[in-house]
């Protein structure tokens, strides 16, 4: 859910009186330090960066994804949320695809806003780590994608 990073280090600490190991995730775009506890990282969604190939082929999908948004503002903002902890960049692409037609046709609730910031975050992220490239060269790439 915070898009993608890489790690610096690993470290033990203490916490709650019991020593563990961690990860520590550097995450560009968003200036943070994140620390994840190295025996829970497939649990919680923690997984290698894609390859080039694969980003590629995710932007490549954009155009043809087909998107069917529930018109109740919960149920769609809890699928979309579903979609986004997934980890499935083409699912993160339909939030963003779906988001965006949306807000074109009758305009985003701020949490939906906010929602297709962060997924937009979390794509754009992977990718530039995949391709290393510029943040602004994939965000356009996404944008064509998206037109």
């Amino acid at each position: 859910m915070y898009g993608a990073g890489t790690v610096d280090s690993m470290v033990q600490q203490t916490v709650d009186g019991e020593a563990r190991d961690y990860y520590i995730l550097k995450l560009p775009n968003r200036s943070m330090v994140v620390m994840i506890p190295t025996d829970n990282c497939e649990d919680i969604g923690v997984r290698p960066v894609v390859d080039q190939e694969q980003a590629n082929r995710v932007l490549a999908a954009i155009p043809d994804i087909q998107v069917e948004m529930t018109a109740n503002w919960n149920h769609r903002y809890r699928e979309n949320m579903e979609r986004m902890k997934s980890g499935d960049l083409l699912e993160v692409a339909r939030v963003i695809k779906g988001l965006t037609i949306r807000d074109q046709k009758r305009g985003l609730s701020t949490g939906e806003r906010k929602m297709l910031h962060s997924a937009k975050q979390i794509l754009i992220s992977e990718i530039v780590l995949s391709k290393s490239v510029s943040y602004e060269s994939v965000e356009e790439e996404l944008n064509t994608a998206l037109a």
